[in-house]
C-alpha cells in the first residue's frame, strides 16, 4: 500500500489560499487537511474545503462530455466522446463566426478557481484570437480597486501579519471569522496584547459577536460615516501635520469637503448616533497603531466607490502608515508580480472590440442591449451565473433560446449547466497544477497535482489548449505545457522574487514574497505611495480622465474610460434604493436587503454538497429583526416570500436581533433548486452600477417580506 502527501493550496477566491496536504493512497485521495508549518494558515481548514475530497469523488461530478438530448433546462445529457465535443463546438463557432462575425461569440467566466494559470484569464488568449466578444469581470472590489489606486496607488498596504502589533482595528465590512478566518489569529493576538476591536457591519455577524464594539450601520452609508470621521479628526486638531505635509497631497480641498459631512448628518444617513461617530474618530485617531480592514462588501452599493476613496484617506490623515501595525488593508494582490498580459494577450485582440459587462449578461442574451450582431454563442467556464448574477427571469429566457448555442465546463450540472448544448467535464484541485496569488496575505503558494484525473476531466488549461486546436490555431504560444505558462505567468526578475525559483515553491508548496519582515514592515512611513505624486492623494490626480476600470478585469481591453466625470475628492453618494433616495419605491419595499457571502459556500461552490448544506442549512434562510418580523406577522421557522418588482424567492425565516431593523439577510450561494420556487437572491438584484469601476449593487436593494 503506497501512500505519500502532496502539497497544494486550496483554489478558491478567498483572501487565505490555504496551503493543503492531500494524502494519497494507492492513487486515490483519502484525506485533505491543512499545512501546519505555513505561517499565515498554520495547518486549519475552513469548513468549506476540510472534507475537500468529498467535492472530488462526488458521484454528481460531470466526468465526461456530455450533449444535451432533451429541452434546455430539463438536466437530459447523454455521455459523448471529447472528440465528437469538439468537432461540434469547431463546427457551431465556425458557423456562427462566419454568419455573424465572431463578436456573436462570448466566454463567461470568474474565479471558480483562482490559480493563474486555470483562473480568471486562461481562456482569454484564444477568445481575443478569434475576436469574441470581450467579457468585463467586475464582480467584485471593482470600484474599491478603482478608488484604492486612485487614493494610495497598487500598494498591498499593511502586512496582514503586522496586525499583530496593531493597537486599534477597525474590521469594516469584514466578517473575518467566516470569509477570511486564518487572518483572525492575528487579530485574536492583538487583542489579547490589548488592541481595541472594532467591527461596522450592518449585521452583528460571528465576527462582531467577538469584537469589543460592534457599530451597526445601514446599507450603503458607509461614506457618510468615513466623511464625518474626517470632519471630526480635522476639526479636533487630529491631524498629524506632518505626515500630511510630507506625504499627502489635497489636504485643504479635502478639510473644506468633509466640512459639511458633520455627525450630525452622518447619523441621519448612517443610523449611528453622533456621539458614537465622534467616539470612534477620536479612538482611531489617538490609538496608534491604528488600522482598518475592508471587506469587499463596502463597495456593493451607489457609491462604492467613494466610500473606499474616503476610508482610504483616513490613514494618511492620522500619519498610521508610520507605524508597524498601521494603514489599511485591502488586497495583497497588488505585490505579486503576476504578468496579466502575458496570461491576458490583449495583443491579440482586434483594434475594435465590443464589451459586456458579466452582471448585464440577462440583457445581453434576450437582446435588450440591442447587440449587432446579437450573442449566438455562449462559453461558461468557471461561473454559475443563473445562481449568482442578477436579472434570473431574463437571463433564464435567454440561456432557453434554441439558437443559442451554450457550452459549460463544469464539475457539477450547476443551475447554468443544466442549459447547455454541451458540457465538459473539468479537473478539481486535486487534479491539477497551478500557482496563486493571493489577496489575503503574501504567500506565492503552489498547487502540486496530487492524483490523476477522473473520468475525462480536464484542467482549463488542457481545455483551451484542444479548443485551439479544434479551431485550427497553430501559434505555439497556445499550446505551452501547464509547466511553461506557469514559468512564464510570473516576472521572476522582480525583487519581490529574488532569490526564489520556482523549484523553491513547488518543494515547499509556498514561499513569502522577498518582503521585510511582518515585524519590522511600515510600507508607507515615508510616503512612497505607488501614485502619480507619490503621495496619499487626498484629492486624486487622475480622477479628470474620467470613470475606468482597472485593466485586471477587462482583459487588458485599451478602451477603459467611460467619459463619466469623477470627483477626484472623496464625498457621500446615497444608495439608490433606502427610505430618504426613494421614498415612494420604499413605501412599497421598506426593507433593505444584503447578501453576504455565506459561512459555508464560496460564491456558488459546495451549494450542492451534504456537509455544507448541513452547516448552512438545507434550503435558504432570511434573516430578520423582531420588530420587522412581528410587524408582518412572522415567525422564526416561517416560510415567507421575499420580493420587489424585479422578482421574488422564498425561503424561510430566521429571527433575531443580530440584523438591525429595517435590514434583512439572504446569505448568497445557493443554487436555485435549495430555494422554494427556483429563484434565489440574485433575483431581486438591481442591474444598476455603483459609482467607480462598474461594480453590481449587491447591497443597493428594497425588498418586501411577507408570509409564503
Amino acid at each position: 500500500m503506497a501512500r505519500t502527501t502532496v502539497i497544494g493550496a486550496c483554489p478558491h477566491d478567498c483572501p487565505d489560499t490555504c496551503s493543503i496536504l492531500t494524502t494519497v493512497e494507492d492513487g486515490k485521495a483519502i484525506a485533505v487537511r491543512g499545512n501546519p508549518d505555513h505561517p499565515f494558515t498554520r495547518g486549519r481548514l475552513c469548513v468549506k474545503v476540510n472534507n475537500y475530497e468529498e467535492r472530488v469523488y462526488s458521484d454528481k461530478r460531470v466526468l465526461y462530455p456530455l450533449k444535451r438530448v432533451g429541452p434546455k433546462g430539463s438536466r437530459q445529457f447523454q455521455r459523448i466522446s471529447w472528440d465528437e465535443a469538439l468537432e461540434t463546438i469547431a463546427a457551431r463557432w465556425t458557423s456562427v463566426i462566419a454568419e455573424h462575425g465572431a463578436q456573436a461569440i462570448l466566454p463567461y467566466s470568474y474565479l471558480g478557481t483562482q490559480g493563474i494559470i486555470n483562473g480568471l484569464n486562461v481562456g482569454d488568449p484564444l477568445f481575443n484570437k478569434l475576436g469574441a466578444t470581450v467579457l468585463e469581470r467586475t464582480f467584485c472590489d471593482s470600484a474599491s480597486c478603482t478608488a484604492y489606486m486612485m487614493t494610495i496607488g497598487h500598494t498591498p498596504g499593511v502586512d496582514p501579519e503586522s496586525f499583530v502589533h496593531s493597537k486599534y482595528i477597525i474590521l469594516w465590512a469584514c466578517n473575518t471569522l467566516s470569509t477570511n478566518s486564518h487572518h483572525w489569529p492575528f487579530i485574536e493576538q492583538a487583542k489579547k496584547a490589548g488592541a481595541k476591536l472594532v467591527v461596522i457591519d450592518p449585521v452583528r455577524t460571528r465576527t462582531a459577536r467577538l469584537a469589543d464594539w460592534h457599530i451597526p450601520i445601514r446599507p450603503g452609508t458607509d461614506a457618510a460615516l468615513a466623511l464625518a470621521m474626517i470632519h471630526v479628526i480635522i476639526k479636533e486638531n487630529l491631524v498629524d501635520r506632518d505626515y500630511v505635509d510630507k506625504y499627502t497631497v489635497g489636504y485643504d480641498e479635502l478639510a473644506e469637503r468633509a466640512s459639511a459631512y458633520t455627525p450630525e448628518f452622518a447619523s441621519q444617513e448612517t443610523g449611528i448616533p453622533a456621539g458614537d461617530i465622534i467616539k470612534l474618530a477620536r479612538e482611531f485617531a489617538t490609538t496608534p497603531p491604528a488600522v482598518v480592514r475592508i471587506g469587499v462588501a463596502v463597495e456593493r452599493h451607489a457609491g462604492g466607490g467613494q466610500t473606499v476613496r474616503a476610508i482610504a484617506c483616513l490613514p494618511g490623515l492620522i500619519g498610521a502608515w508610520k507605524h508597524v501595525g498601521g494603514g489599511l488593508l485591502q488586497l495583497p494582490i497588488w505585490a505579486f508580480p503576476v504578468r496579466w498580459d502575458v496570461l491576458m494577450r490583449p495583443d491579440l485582440q482586434p483594434e475594435k472590440m465590443r464589451v459586456l459587462n458579466s452582471w448585464r449578461l440577462g440583457a445581453a442574451l434576450t437582446g435588450e442591449l440591442g447587440f449587432d450582431p446579437p450573442i449566438k454563442a455562449l462559453f461558461v467556464y468557471n461561473a454559475n451565473p443563473m445562481a449568482m448574477v442578477t436579472e434570473q427571469g431574463k437571463l433564464e429566457k435567454g440561456l432557453e433560446r434554441e439558437d443559442l448555442f451554450t457550452v459549460v465546463s463544469e464539475h457539477f450540472l450547476t443551475d447554468t449547466a443544466r442549459y447547455a448544448d454541451i458540457v465538459l467535464p473539468a479537473t478539481t484541485q486535486l487534479e491539477q497544477k497551478d500557482i496563486m496569488f493571493s489577496w489575503g496575505h503574501l504567500y506565492l503558494s503552489y498547487n502540486n497535482q496530487a492524483i490523476a484525473p477522473l473520468g475525462e476531466a480536464v484542467s482549463n488549461s488542457e481545455l483551451f489548449r484542444r479548443l485551439a486546436r479544434a479551431m485550427g490555431v497553430t501559434d505555439p504560444s497556445f499550446f505551452r505545457s501547464d509547466d511553461e505558462i506557469i514559468e512564464g505567468s510570473l516576472d521572476w526578475s522582480n525583487p519581490v522574487l529574488q532569490g526564489i525559483t520556482l523549484d523553491d515553491v513547488k518543494a515547499k508548496g509556498y514561499v513569502r514574497l522577498n518582503m521585510p519582515a511582518p515585524a519590522d514592515w511600515a510600507p508607507h512611513r515615508e510616503g512612497n505611495f505607488p501614485t502619480a505624486s507619490g503621495k496619499c492623494e487626498f484629492k486624486s490626480t487622475i480622477a479628470g480622465g474620467g470613470n475606468f476600470v482597472v485593466p485586471l478585469f477587462r482583459q487588458g481591453y485599451n478602451g477603459d474610460q467611460d467619459g463619466t466625470p469623477v470627483d477626484p475628492l472623496p464625498h457621500y453618494i446615497p444608495p439608490n434604493e433606502n427610505a430618504r433616495t426613494a421614498p415612494a419605491l420604499a413605501t412599497r419595499y421598506p426593507l433593505s436587503l444584503i447578501s453576504p457571502k455565506s459561512h459555508a459556500f464560496l460564491n456558488s461552490n459546495y451549494g450542492n454538497l451534504p456537509a455544507q448544506t448541513a452547516q448552512a442549512g438545507e434550503e435558504q434562510a432570511v434573516l430578520l429583526n423582531p420588530d420587522d418580523a412581528a410587524t408582518r406577522g412572522i415567525v422564526a421557522g416561517a416560510p415567507i416570500r421575499v420580493f420587489n418588482d424585479r422578482g421574488s424567492f422564498e425561503a424561510f425565516a430566521t429571527v433575531s436581533p443580530d440584523i438591525m431593523p429595517g435590514v434583512v439577510v439572504a446569505p448568497s450561494g445557493y443554487w436555485q433548486r435549495s430555494n422554494r420556487r427556483g429563484a434565489t437572491v440574485h433575483a431581486l438584484t438591481p442591474p444598476a452600477f455603483a459609482d467607480l469601476g462598474r461594480a453590481p449593487t449587491f447591497s443597493d436593494i428594497l425588498v418586501q417580506v411577507s408570509g409564503a
